[in-house]
């Protein structure tokens, strides 16, 4: 189970003793930075990518043992990472996702992470209003569906449309702007 109780966690691997960590200090000084790179850069947001990096390394660190490989520890993160992110994405979405993109390989620069506000604001600023609007309450302000659609004026089903709506679009926007 993850820390969301609804989804089933990756099996923990059968390890055998080869060139691992000295400890699990060591564990999470060598991943923390790509682990947050790689969820930073489907989050978009400081805080929620802080909070699922921890979700990561507390339903990874239990099942491993330091006698597995550098290579096993990291391919594990990589599937808990994406377990984890699958729980967020459906309980920020409010509905299930079916595949997430492989997050085999982070942003590897700073500066690609740091110019995500400017093309976030980019996406938004050619949306109409009411998508713009919904996307900006639930993702900057993080407001729940309920509270999105209480300031909107609209039903929390309506709300959830709009939502769908505007993640489609935005994602097209930005597919566009970065070709």
């Amino acid at each position: 189970m993850t820390a969301h109780g609804d989804s089933v966690a990756p099996r923990p691997l059968r390890l055998v003793p080869g060139d691992g960590y000295p400890d699990w200090e060591a564990v999470y000084q060598d991943n923390a930075t790509w682990v947050y790179r790689t969820i930073y850069a489907r989050v978009g947001n400081r805080a929620d990518a802080e909070d699922l990096t921890a979700e990561v390394f507390l339903a990874a660190l239990r099942p491993l043992r330091l006698t597995a490989s550098v290579g096993e520890i990291r391919g594990y993160l990589r599937t808990t990472a994406r377990t984890v992110l699958a729980a967020h994405w459906r309980e920020t979405l409010g509905r299930e996702i079916t595949s997430i993109d492989d997050i085999e390989q982070p942003p590897e620069s700073e500066q690609a992470i740091s110019t995500a506000p400017q093309r976030v604001a980019g996406v938004l600023a050619q949306l109409p209003d009411n998508y713009r609007r919904i996307l900006e309450l639930r993702f900057l302000h993080n407001r729940s569906i309920k509270e999105s659609a209480a300031e909107l004026g609209v039903s929390v089903a309506n709300a959830k449309v709009l939502q769908h709506r505007a993640l489609r679009l935005a994602a097209q926007v930005n597919e566009e702007g970065g070709s």
